[in-house]
């Protein structure tokens, strides 16, 4: 993990700080970036967005989908967590926090907005990011894979329909165009860019020459979320200031969605006698999000000025530190795993 990656916590903090400023400073900057639109999606941001997910999406090998069979105990576990645990565990907790608990110190007209960021933060499984995550625990990297290109392929058909089912659950009018936009725009699009640049890169160089692009490519991921995050907090930076308070509320629902995922997605895999070096990447998989889709679908779907954009935000807020320790978890607890997945009747060969 690098240490840009490592420090992303703070990075976010600071462009927090820093759009807040600009915002007040440039007010008329931000309008024009903020009306350069078409078709409903901000142009802006739809380059930065493009350039967070491209690089995150080259990583992925669809040929690895052949593998599923391999560990299928964790995929279906994962599996599980991801699509029909997750979106609806996370719906649950924005109901009784955001909706009903918290209600009271909340802006009442950005109730439901704040509700529909975090639908839309846990309805996609991260990308990316798990690749570390996976690494840090001694994960099987040929599962890691294999969960990552399935889970992207399943995400191209069950985005829409679980974030419009969920979201009209809710009492949110469902924007249908505006979503389907943006899932060809922010998923299926950048896969097949990806898929090109990937095979283009492995059939002129080689390995070498695609792990020498992805370590270019990564920091320019990160330098176009950090810079949407700027323009986002330019964006909000007044209702954040009335009330501070809704970042740490915004946070609760979203912490407890994570270790709840993690920790059930990690007993059903030694319940199932799965080996450790699987369990950990799935339930690291299972709770973490895709944040970069979330924060283009929440502007897409409900703009700059929305509470759903900010709730998403939040969630790359916490995500590295609350992931770090998830890793922590895991790791410390392999002794009590493995005496428990050995004794299971159908615990897995040794890879």
């Amino acid at each position: 993990m690098s240490t840009f990656e490592r420090y992303l916590t703070l990075w976010v903090a600071l462009c927090i700080v820093a759009g807040i400023a600009l915002g007040h400073v440039m007010p008329g900057v931000f309008q024009a970036i903020g009306s350069a639109e078409f078709a409903k999606v901000n142009l802006p941001v739809a380059a930065l967005i493009w350039l967070m997910i491209v690089p995150m999406l080259v990583k992925i090998d669809f040929a690895a989908l052949a593998q599923v069979r391999e560990h299928w105990r964790g995929i279906g576990v994962t599996l599980f967590i991801n699509w029909a645990v997750k979106p609806f565990s996370m719906a649950a907790l924005g109901w009784l926090f955001i909706g009903t608990l918290f209600r009271p110190y909340l802006p009442p007209e950005q109730i439901n907005s704040y509700i529909a960021g975090l639908i839309i933060l846990a309805a996609a499984p991260c990308t990316a990011m798990v690749f570390v995550w996976s690494n840090l625990t001694k994960g099987e990297p040929h599962f890691t894979l294999s969960q990552v290109a399935l889970n992207d392929s399943i995400m191209v058909f069950a985005f829409a329909p679980i974030v419009g089912l969920l979201l009209g659950l809710s009492a949110i009018t469902v924007p249908w165009a505006t979503l389907m936009l943006s899932v060809v725009l922010y998923i299926v699009v950048p896969v097949l860019v990806a898929q090109v640049v990937r095979r283009t890169t492995l059939a002129s160089g080689g390995p070498a020459a695609l792990a020498s692009l992805l370590s270019k490519l990564q920091p320019l991921s990160l330098v176009a979320l950090l810079a949407t995050l700027v323009l986002l907090f330019g964006f909000q930076g007044d209702q954040i200031l009335a009330q501070p308070l809704v970042i740490v509320l915004l946070a609760v629902p979203i912490l407890i969605q994570v270790y709840f995922n993690a920790g059930l997605a990690y007993v059903l895999n030694r319940m199932a006698g799965e080996q450790h070096c699987v369990a950990g990447p799935s339930a690291l998989i299972g709770a973490s999000n895709f944040f970069e889709l979330a924060v283009a679908a929440a502007i897409s779907l409900f703009g700059f000025n929305s509470g759903a954009a900010l709730a998403t935000v939040v969630g790359v807020l916490i995500e590295v530190p609350v992931m770090l320790s998830v890793v922590a978890i895991v790791n410390r607890s392999r002794d009590w795993y493995e005496r428990g997945a050995k004794s299971g009747p159908t615990a897995s060969a040794p890879h």
